[in-house]
């Protein structure tokens, strides 16, 4: 096998000049950036030659292009190891070139298959012309005997209709006779009523005349009512200032008899200070006459000589010379005795004021208190009063502000009843001919309560608006078709539409309609809906007419929708767009026509009359919450009045605040400051004492020793004077005049302190005098006002009263205006009793003659019907004159898709023209024709159709042969001869097509196979040496092993060292390694002289690529030539030679190519 030396390149990509790139050796790698460019020239020993013959020299020497067996692209590693079983079949097939024939294998199958489709066709085809066959000889015999029994009855149907025929205008005849009679009977009661209804019309002008009467006082009590509104506010608010004004002279007497106590109990306890003042006055005049008195006595007593005198002075200065520094001493004392005394009278004084003012302040607390007292009083009562007033405020203003809301929603909702009223009555153009059928309509209502439902477009609704235009396209004249029960009702109401000679009508009734059942499936269409689920109904039991009037057709949003539903699937449907087109099975297809948008209008008439009715209930409504929102200036009043009571509560409340705060909190506190002072005077006062006993003590240490000195200087004097010692002399006089002074001193003190708390007395007083002043003014005041405002209240209250002996009296005038009209109400009642008996006479005989009527119609009707029967089912009948022709084709009443008013269109005409027909009853035995009555012409006629039925019967068990049944049996011969012969060539180009299918099989399969088992042989060994692991295995095997080019390919490796799993959950080195190996193994199958791999060790980590490296390195010394193209220094140094590729920089980027030869430098270590 050849190998790969080297290429030559010339200008080739980014290769420039000539280049030769080689030579390569074994195992080749090359490294460097790609060039670029391209090349499309071929040449084979220098000579041009074109792709193909390229191709076929490559594949002498075994290079495949199309199955790309030299070469491995980048990315292709990865690629392979994801592939899917199916898209590794086609791999196998590209490789082994199966694929070439997969056209032609195709094509073979799809011919063998046909052959053997027509084959069978063609037998089955033959088997059934036999049989065909053999079924017409039995036709021609049955076809002799089935016309004999068809002429027999054909006898048997002319005796019957004739039959039916006969008896049907006899009873014509009687019918008609009655109804004469009976139309001259109701001309009569038709002049009876109008005379009835003329007196009614005249009781109707007088009752017109009272109801504006009564109107008028009706609008003349809403006026007072409005007065009373306005008056009645006034009222309360007089009441709740009088009310107010009572609570407050209440509070005010109190005050007044609060002041009055206080003012007693002042000037009581002045009276009292003046007592005691006077007291104090007269015991000091009494104590100075006393001390007066005894003066002069005592001065009698102890009277001195001139040279006593003199020897005392003199003895008194020696002994102060002897004691002057005892004197010094004790003069001291005396001074500092006097200071502390001072301050000893100074703190009881002190105490004394002290004590006055914390009696004041008990005074002022008592007073705080009952301030505090009267103020809780007054706050709890307007806060009462507030309460009142607030609940008073939120009913009026709920009330009020309900009736705003209400009134704005009432308006709101008049104005859009009265806008859809205005549009009503612009489209709405209710001429008499309207009113004449409504007013028919509700007579027949009346006629047969609970069997005439109305008219359809009364009955239902549009589920949307946008519905309308579709809607009343397909209901078309149904539209306004009367729904009735039963047909006898109908051709009743039909009757009485003639009498009334009012305009046809169609009628619906619902016993008569057949209705298809509708299509369930024509719901599952996407983009329309049935009519009939657009529509809603009532009562439910009109659902029958209203199938009957939709069928199953469709409405759609747009024309092109309804056209693609109509006619674009399998089955025809009818279907409407939106804007009323109309596509109708037969193809027809109808615009909206320009009124139709008017007619769809029609369905807003129907709440014409409950737009009225709501706009009275409306007025009338707010009629009711315009009386409550003029309750407005009374909530004004009240809020008026809340608001200044708060107010007054809110000063009242700080006055409270501030009375406990600051007068009541601030005497407590000065209270207790004072009491806290009264509580430290006895402990200083006790001080004071103390040190001024003590110093007492010391001071009579001093006069002891003073009294020894001058005891020793006057011990003489004191024998002469005849006294025991000078003090006795001495202290006699002073002890004396101290006293005295002491007891004044008494007197003045209790004479200040009187003087001062009268005074004070003087000023509260006077105080409490002003404050009864004042308190007596306001009560007088108070008084004024409130008899004042009692005048005001009453005046109002006289007023009110007025008004509503005013309104009461209106009142009773509307009831008495009230009953009249009552009365004139039973007076018309007793006249339409009069009329309705009339009508009842008049309804009843309209009743016997619509049923004579309807007997009428339906017998005329039964004989069009028997007629047309025969007509149909070529029923020849003799005549005398006239002919079959003349027997209408048109249905009439006996098809469900024409209305009742259809027949009264036929009666006109075709009935009128088969009246003309004369039936020759000749033939008809004499005894089918005499009198019978109903119980025997229908035992007869029952006889006749039990005689046609046996023979029908008969008839009927005979299958109607073929009357062409000879004929059938020729052409049948010459379809089976012709049938054999194409049977036979079908069966040949079958056998024939099998055969070459077989054949390009068997070679598609061999091409397949031999790869696949070439592959297969060596994978295992190939992993294996990959993996170098001889525990690794890797396996193939065909999903279909007949054909195994038809399903997938299953490739599954089981990695070195772990258990088996899928492909999938192989990590990205083993998958690519499992890669590595079907590449190889595909290679080994008719291998190209040398293997090109670019960058298949891009997904290896270091120890997969030295693995694959050395796996190549192996191979390329003894089975082929391996070109690799790689990055990776673990991997390239393991090859024999190097070929660099580098850029060189220039005005464009050149390639260069650098080859080095690695083998002359062995492995370091070779067993890597």
């Amino acid at each position: 096998m050849g190998y790969l030396k080297l290429i030559e390149i010339e200008n080739f990509k980014s290769y420039k000049g000539r280049q030769i790139i080689g030579p390569f050796h074994k195992f080749t790698a090359i490294i460097g950036p790609n060039g670029s460019g391209s090349s499309s020239e071929y040449r084979i020993n220098n000579k041009v030659v074109g792709l193909s013959e390229y191709s076929d020299e490559l594949e002498k020497l075994g290079i495949l292009i199309k199955a790309r067996n030299f070469l491995v692209f980048q990315g292709a590693v990865e690629s392979i190891a994801m592939k899917n079983p199916k898209e590794r079949t086609a791999l196998f097939e590209e490789i082994s070139r199966s694929g070439e024939l997969a056209q032609e294998y195709d094509r073979c199958k799809k011919e063998m298959v046909k052959a053997e489709e027509d084959t069978q066709f063609n037998y089955h085809r033959k088997k059934n012309i036999a049989a065909e066959r053999k079924e017409a000889k039995q036709e021609k015999e049955e076809a002799e005997r089935y016309q004999r029994l068809k002429d027999e009855v054909i006898r048997a149907h002319v005796q019957l209709q004739l039959f039916k025929l006969y008896h049907n205008e006899s009873e014509i005849e009687k019918l008609n006779r009655e109804l004469a009679h009976r139309n001259k009977e109701i001309d009569k009661d038709k002049k009876r009523m109008d005379r009835v209804e003329e007196e009614l019309k005249e009781k109707k002008k007088e009752l017109g005349k009272m109801m504006r009467d009564q109107q008028t006082i009706e609008k003349e009590i809403k006026e007072k009512d409005a007065e009373l509104n306005q008056k009645r506010p006034l009222y309360i608010k007089a009441k709740e200032n009088t009310a107010h004004k009572i609570k407050k002279l209440e509070a005010a007497r109190k005050s007044l008899q609060n002041a009055q106590k206080c003012y007693k109990k002042r000037k009581a306890d002045m009276e009292e200070l003046d007592r005691e003042q006077g007291a104090v006055e007269m015991a000091r005049h009494e104590f100075e006459e006393r001390m007066e008195e005894e003066a002069q006595s005592q001065g009698q007593d102890l009277q001195l000589e001139e040279n006593q005198v003199k020897a005392y002075h003199r003895l008194k200065e020696e002994a102060s010379k002897r004691a002057a520094t005892l004197a010094q001493e004790l003069e001291k004392f005396n001074r500092d005795q006097k200071a502390d005394q001072d301050r000893l009278d100074l703190e009881e004084r002190k105490k004394i004021e002290t004590e006055a003012k914390i009696k004041q302040k008990i005074r002022e607390i008592e007073e705080n208190q009952k301030r505090i007292e009267k103020l809780e009083d007054y706050i709890t009562t307007s806060r009462q009063s507030l309460d009142e007033q607030k609940r008073m405020e939120e009913e009026l203003t709920e009330e009020v502000e309900q009736a705003k809301r209400r009134i704005d929603e009432i308006n709101m909702e008049l104005n859009q009843v009265m806008e859809q009223l205005g549009d009503a009555r612009i489209d709405r153009q209710e001429n008499s001919r309207q009113q004449r059928k409504a007013e028919i309509l509700e007579s027949i209502k009346r006629l047969y309560p609970g069997s005439v439902y109305g008219r359809l477009i009364d009955l239902c609704q549009p589920t949307q608006k946008k519905f309308q235009i579709a809607v009343t396209k397909v209901l078309g004249k149904n539209m306004d078709a009367i729904i009735v029960d039963s047909e006898k009702t109908g051709r009743d109401c039909i009757q009485y539409i003639k009498e009334q000679r009012g305009e046809p009508e169609t009628f619906l009734p619902l016993d008569y309609l057949e209705v298809r059942p509708t299509d369930e499936k024509l719901r599952e269409l996407r983009g329309a809906k049935l009519v009939i689920d657009v529509i809603r109904y009532e009562p439910p039991q009109i659902k029958k007419a209203l199938q009957y009037a939709c069928g199953n057709a469709l409405v759609c949003e747009n024309v092109e929708d309804a056209r693609r539903i109509a006619f674009g699937g399998p089955y025809r449907h009818k279907t409407v767009a939106l804007d009323g087109t109309l596509f109708q099975k037969s193809g027809v297809i109808s615009g909206g026509a320009s009124d139709l948008k008017a007619k769809a209008r029609r369905w807003d008439e129907k709440a014409v009359d409950k737009l009225k009715d709501r706009k009275e209930k409306l007025t009338d409504e707010l009629k009711e919450q315009m009386k409550a929102k003029r309750k407005e200036a009374e909530l004004r009043q009240v809020q008026s009045q809340a608001h200044g009571l708060q107010m007054r509560l809110k000063y009242s409340q700080s006055d409270l605040e501030q009375t406990k705060t600051r007068h009541l909190s601030l005497n407590m506190q000065e209270k207790s400051k004072l009491e806290s002072e009264l509580a430290n005077f006895g402990p200083r006062i006790n001080d004071i004492k103390r040190i001024i006993q003590s110093r007492e003590r010391e001071m009579k240490d001093l006069k002891d020793r003073m009294n020894l000195v001058e005891d020793e200087v006057f011990v003489e004097f004191c024998k002469e004077i005849g006294v025991r010692n000078i003090r006795e002399f001495e202290e006699e006089k002073v002890k004396r005049q101290n006293e005295i002074a002491k007891k004044r001193l008494e007197f003045e003190t209790q004479k200040t302190r009187l003087a001062i708390q009268l005074d004070y007395e003087k000023n509260q007083l006077k105080e409490d005098q002003e404050k009864v002043i004042m308190w007596e003014q306001t009560v007088k005041k108070d008084e004024n006002e409130i008899e004042r405002l009692k005048k005001e209240e009453q005046r109002n209250m006289k007023i009110i009263d007025e008004t509503m002996a005013q309104l009461q009296d209106l009142k009773n005038q509307h009831l008495a205006k009230k009953s009249e009209v009552n009365d004139k109400n039973h007076e018309m009642e007793e006249i339409r009793k009069k009329l309705g008996g009339a009508n009842k006479e008049l309804t009843q005989l309209q009743k016997e003659v619509t049923a004579i009527e309807t007997k009428l119609e339906q017998k005329r009707s039964d004989r069009h019907n028997l007629l047309q029967a025969c007509k149909m089912q070529d029923i020849r009948l003799p005549l005398r004159s006239g002919t079959m022709d003349d027997i209408s084709q048109e249905e009439g009443s006996s098809q469900a898709e024409e209305s009742l008013s259809s027949s009264q269109k036929t009666s006109s005409t075709v009935l009128a023209k088969e009246a003309l027909i004369e039936i020759d009853y000749s033939s008809l035995s004499e005894d089918l024709k005499d009198s019978l009555s109903d119980e025997e012409i229908k035992a007869e006629m029952n006889t006749l159709h039990q005689r046609l039925n046996e023979q029908q019967s008969i008839l009927q068990r005979i299958s109607a042969p073929n009357m062409k049944a000879m004929e059938k049996l020729e052409s049948v011969r010459d379809k089976f001869q012709e049938t054999s012969d194409e049977f036979e060539a079908a069966r040949k180009r079958a056998k024939k097509a099998k055969q070459s299918f077989e054949q390009i099989k068997k070679e598609r399969f061999d091409r397949f196979n031999a790869c696949f088992e070439s592959v297969a042989t060596n994978i295992d060994e190939i992993y294996k040496a990959l993996s170098r692991n001889s525990s690794a295995q890797a396996f193939l095997g065909p999903e279909n092993p007949e054909e195994p080019y038809l399903d997938g390919i299953n490739y599954n490796c089981v990695a070195p060292g772990k258990r088996f799993r899928p492909m999938d959950n192989l990590s990205g080195g083993e998958k690519t390694v499992a890669a590595l190996a079907l590449l190889f193994a595909i290679h080994s199958y008719k291998p190209a002289p040398f293997f090109v791999l670019d960058e298949i060790d891009a997904a290896l980590d270091n120890t997969n690529i030295g693995k694959v490296a050395n796996y190549i390195k192996d191979q390329s010394v003894q089975n082929f030539q391996a070109i690799v193209i790689s990055l990776k220094e673990e991997f390239y140094t393991k090859a024999d030679s190097l070929i660099g590729v580098y850029p060189e920089q220039g005005d464009c980027v050149i390639s260069k190519v650098l080859t080095f030869d690695l083998s002359q430098y062995p492995d370091a270590n070779p067993n890597e």
